[in-house]
């Protein structure tokens, strides 16, 4: 399980050093087989896998009928933009020129851990982002009001 939070900056080649607490949690989880791929939710962040996570939601995600444009569009985004990387001996890793721009990702970042799988987003983006706080009482799921929190 992968938790927390990391403020980080990309160098001038677009590579994130991957914090320390995680290095050897990736290495025991996949081999350091990763995959990257845009956010479906989120216009400035992207997902971070380990290769057989990302599998599990790959496959889910291919058996949606592309009949429907909603899942071609889903379909696109995750499966049709998704980057297999591993780390560098620095332990860094590659955001592709594409996602970084789609992201508006240049020099600060942050990295969060959502248990099996991390957003990487731009700094900005996410402090903004923060200063918004959804209306949840009458849109939450069954799911969510049941939470203890």
């Amino acid at each position: 399980m992968f938790y927390g939070e990391t403020a980080l900056n990309l160098d001038s080649k677009g590579r994130l050093a991957i914090p320390v607490k995680y290095r050897e949690k990736i290495a025991d989880a996949c081999e350091n087989k990763l995959v990257l791929t845009y956010n479906p939710y989120e216009n400035d962040s992207l997902w971070l896998y380990p290769q057989f996570e990302w599998e599990k939601v790959r496959d889910s995600i291919s058996k949606l009928s592309t009949f429907d444009p909603s899942h071609r569009a889903l379909q696109r985004r995750l499966i049709g933009s998704a980057y297999h990387i591993e780390p560098d001996k620095g332990s860094r890793i590659l955001l592709p020129v594409t996602l970084r721009q789609v992201t508006s990702m240049d020099k600060k970042i942050v990295m969060l851990g959502l248990g099996s799988k991390f957003e990487i987003w731009n700094e900005e983006a996410i402090i903004k982002s923060r200063h918004v706080i959804p209306e949840l009482s009458g849109d939450a799921s069954d799911a969510m009001n049941k939470l203890v929190l």
